[in-house]
């Protein structure tokens, strides 16, 4: 299983929106026979690509165990069932870390494979699974993605100069290190702000990719230029605003016809005129999409952090005082230390002369352990 978990690994970066599983088939003796890890969307899931393998190694399957990070799919989606494609194999045991948590498998591979004869166990692994798998898991049980912000900072928590100035605060090792983060997203998100002031691309450009994770950006009256670098990614574009006028809109639909990119544009008001961040939020489990890689200012930061819709911080903290400067997020004074947000210290690691903590809001991630 922990081999099998580091098949499920390597597919980090290129299985969205399906979870990230790996297979390992062995005989009795075992000895391992094929394996495989789940493969970019609409291509095969780990089962049969190990299955796969073991064909092309001239081995026989009959009569032997399969260890599978997560429950084998038991309903035709983009692929076939993987249940099946065990069962007609002639595996006889599966060993899995844990039950999907998608509704329309949710124990019901199991059931298949124990009718057909196959001697099923489970729970091995199952941590480790789901957390690598954390957005998946949040989508189909909290019915919304995991949110996660990344910020880099001083050590007196400062993102920029007080001009503005932020580029750049931390050293080439974090921002390789948070290019890998931004690969393993579904979709980036950030604001018109940032657009504006900045001109990035927020695109995956430091590490190796298969793909370029979806964008989203937050624009209440879609003030940033069409032209801006950020559009110039071939990827698809989510778009949500509030009350841009009928002449925007019409820029802005013309710019989309253009390009050969996915776009989607989204009216999503609330009642100060902004975009209804919680019913972004529901939209974007509907487009599939686990994991949410913010990179915003600080005043979209702290609408975010107040409606409770950002569940960890990743965060790189260089080794340096710069005084008086932007904050990481705009955030109301408290009146109580008793009020402050309860974070929990997931994990702290020196990247290059900086450090990178991933910190969680204290109690989002309890859905892992149902």
């Amino acid at each position: 299983m922990a081999r099998a978990l580091q098949l499920a690994q390597g597919a980090l970066y290129h299985t969205s929106p399906n979870p990230r599983v790996g297979c390992i088939i062995v005989d009795a003796s075992g000895k391992i026979l094929g394996k495989g890890q789940t493969q970019a969307i609409g291509l095969a899931h780990a089962e049969v690509m190990a299955l796969r393998d073991a064909v092309a190694k001239g081995h026989s399957t009959q009569g032997a165990t399969a260890y599978v990070t997560l429950e084998p799919c038991s309903h035709h989606g983009r692929t076939g069932p993987c249940c099946d494609a065990l069962i007609q194999a002639g595996i006889t045991r599966v060993v899995a870390s844990t039950q999907d948590p998608n509704p329309l498998v949710a124990g019901q591979g199991f059931q298949r494979l124990r009718q057909a004869g196959v001697d099923v166990i489970v729970g091995d692994g199952a941590a480790q699974t789901r957390e690598l798998n954390i957005g998946f898991f949040s989508r189909m049980q909290r019915k919304r993605p995991w949110m996660r912000m990344k910020m880099a900072i001083s050590l007196d928590g400062q993102t920029g100069l007080e001009n503005g100035q932020s580029q750049w605060i931390t050293s080439e090792a974090a921002r390789t290190d948070g290019h890998a983060w931004r690969a393993r997203a579904c979709a980036i998100l950030t604001g018109a702000g940032t657009v504006v002031q900045d001109n990035p691309l927020l695109d995956v450009r430091l590490v190796p990719t298969q793909r370029q994770p979806s964008a989203i950006l937050i624009d209440s009256r879609l003030d940033c230029d069409v032209n801006s670098r950020f559009f110039s990614v071939p990827r698809p574009y989510h778009v949500f605003f509030a009350n841009a006028s009928p002449e925007k809109q019409k820029i802005w639909q013309a710019k989309a016809k253009k390009m050969s990119h996915e776009w989607q544009f989204k009216s999503i008001a609330d009642e100060n005129h902004k975009v209804n961040l919680e019913l972004m939020l529901e939209h974007l489990s509907q487009l599939e999409l686990n994991e949410i890689h913010v990179e915003a200012g600080h005043k979209l930061n702290g609408s975010l952090l107040r409606h409770g819709l950002i569940d960890e911080l990743l965060i790189y903290m260089a080794p340096k005082l710069i005084g008086k400067g932007q904050p990481l997020a705009h955030l109301p004074a408290l009146e109580n230390l008793s009020d402050a947000t309860p974070l929990v210290f997931h994990s702290v690691q020196t990247i290059g002369p900086d450090l990178r903590i991933v910190a969680r809001i204290q109690g989002k991630d309890d859905f892992l352990s149902v």
